[in-house]
C-alpha cells in the first residue's frame, strides 16, 4: 500500500532550512493544514525549551517525482502525563498549538499515513506510544489515521472529548447570511449589540500582516496584560519564556505573511484584538484579548464578526479554527460549524500504553473532581 512513499527523518535544523516553500505547498494540497507542523514553528519551539535533539520530524514523499506527501513534527517526552514512560508527542507545544494531526495530501493522505507510522515502528530508537492531545476526531486526516492504525495493528484511545467552533462557509454564503445561520435564534440581539458598539465611538477592524504583524503584536500584549491575565500573572506579558515563544512564531511566521494581529479599535484605542497563524485559506487562533472595559459590548465577539466580514469580502475559500480548549464555551465565537476534538493515546503495533492511558485516565478525573468542587 505504501510501497510508492518514502519517510524521511529530518533533523529539526535541516527541516527549517530546506523545507518552507515545500510545506506550504503541502497545506495548498491538505483538507487540514496544521500550520505548527511548520518549518516556523519546529524552528521557534527551543524557544519554549523543547531541545532540538527531541524533535522529530518525519516527511513523506513520492519516490517518482519527490512531491511532500505528509509531515508530522513530534518530540521525546516522559512525564507524569505520559506515565514516566517514553512517548512521542505532538504538538511540539501543546500549550500554544491547536492540532495533533500530520499534515497530509488529501489525494494520498491513506498512503501517507500508513508510511508515517509505519516510519515509528520501524525506528528502533523511537517510543513506540503517541500522545496527541489535541487531535482532531473527525474529517478526512482522521479517517486515514484511523485506517493507518488499523493497517498498523495499533491502538487508539479517546480522552477528554469536545468540540471546538470553527468557521467553514457553505458555498455561495455571504457574511450576513453566514450570520444569521451561526447566531440562530440570537442573531437580531448580537447584531443589535454589534450596533451598540458601533455607536459608542468610532470603530475601525485592521489586519497587520507580515512585518506590520510584528509592531502590532506590542498593542496586542499591552491589551492582554491590562486585563485578568495582567492582574493574575498569566498574560504573556508576565511570562518572559511563553513571551519569547509567541515572539518567535511571529518573527518566523511574518517572514512567509503567515502570520497576522488583528485589532478592533474604538476612538483609536484596541479594545480586542487576535494573533493568528493564516497560510493556504486556513487560519487560527493563538491568542486572543479584549478590553474588559468593554465587556457588556462583547468585543471579542465584535472582533470575530469584523474577521469574518473582511474574509468574505475578499471573495477567497478560507476557514478558521477557533483553536479554543475543552473549557471554552463555543457560544462566546459567532461561528456555526464544531470540530470534534479528544486527547489521544496511541499505542503502536501491539505496544502498550498502559501506563500512558492510566495517567489520562488519572487526569480525566482529576478534572472531573474538581468542576465538581
Amino acid at each position: 500500500m505504501t510501497a510508492s512513499v518514502s519517510v524521511r527523518r529530518l533533523p529539526a535544523g535541516t527541516y527549517g532550512a530546506v523545507y518552507a516553500e515545500t510545506f506550504a505547498d503541502l497545506c495548498r494540497r491538505a483538507d487540514a493544514p496544521n500550520l505548527h507542523m511548520a518549518p516556523a514553528a519546529v524552528a521557534a519551539a527551543p524557544s519554549f525549551g523543547v531541545a532540538s535533539e527531541d524533535i522529530v520530524v518525519l516527511a513523506a514523499h513520492d519516490p517518482q517525482d519527490e512531491r511532500l506527501l505528509g509531515l508530522w513534527a513530534l518530540r521525546r517526552a516522559r512525564g507524569l502525563r505520559s506515565g514516566l514512560v517514553p512517548v512521542l508527542e505532538a504538538p511540539l507545544v501543546p500549550l500554544y498549538e491547536v492540532s495533533s494531526a500530520p499534515v497530509l495530501d488529501r489525494e494520498r493522505a491513506g498512503d501517507a499515513a500508513v508510511a508515517l507510522l509505519r516510519a515509528i515502528v520501524d525506528a528502533p530508537d523511537l517510543p513506540k506510544i503517541l500522545k496527541l492531545p489535541l487531535l482532531p476526531v473527525q474529517g478526512p486526516v482522521y479517517a486515514a489515521i484511523a485506517a493507518a492504525l488499523a493497517v498498523t495493528g495499533s491502538t487508539i484511545a479517546l480522552y477528554e472529548r469536545w468540540r471546538r467552533p470553527l468557521l467553514v462557509p457553505r458555498p455561495g454564503e455571504d457574511a450576513e447570511r453566514y450570520l444569521r445561520r451561526a447566531l440562530g435564534q440570537g442573531h437580531k440581539k448580537r447584531m443589535q449589540q454589534h450596533r451598540q458598539l458601533e455607536r459608542a465611538g468610532a470603530l475601525l477592524y485592521q489586519r497587520h500582516r507580515g512585518e506590520d504583524a510584528l509592531a502590532a503584536l506590542d498593542e496586542f500584549l499591552a491589551l492582554e496584560a491590562a486585563g485578568w491575565k495582567g492582574r493574575g500573572g498569566t498574560a504573556l506579558a508576565n511570562l518572559p519564556r511563553d513571551a519569547g515563544y509567541i515572539r518567535a512564531i511571529v518573527r518566523n511566521f511574518a517572514a512567509a505573511d503567515a502570520v497576522r494581529v488583528d485589532l478592533l479599535r474604538l476612538d483609536g484605542a484596541p479594545i480586542a484584538g487576535g494573533l493568528l497563524l493564516d497560510l493556504a485559506g486556513q487560519a487560527h487562533f493563538l491568542k486572543i484579548a479584549y478590553d474588559e472595559g468593554k465587556a457588556r459590548l462583547s468585543p471579542g465577539r465584535a472582533l470575530a464578526i469584523e474577521m469574518l466580514r473582511s474574509d468574505f469580502a475578499a471573495g477567497r475559500p478560507f476557514r478558521l479554527d477557533s483553536g479554543a480548549g475543552d473549557r471554552v464555551d463555543p457560544s462566546a465565537y459567532p461561528w456555526a460549524e464544531r470540530q470534534d476534538m479528544a486527547n489521544a493515546i496511541v499505542a503502536l503495533a501491539g505496544a502498550s500504553a498502559f501506563l500512558p492511558r492510566l495517567a489520562a485516565s488519572a487526569r480525566r478525573r482529576l478534572r472531573r473532581w474538581r468542576d465538581r468542587a
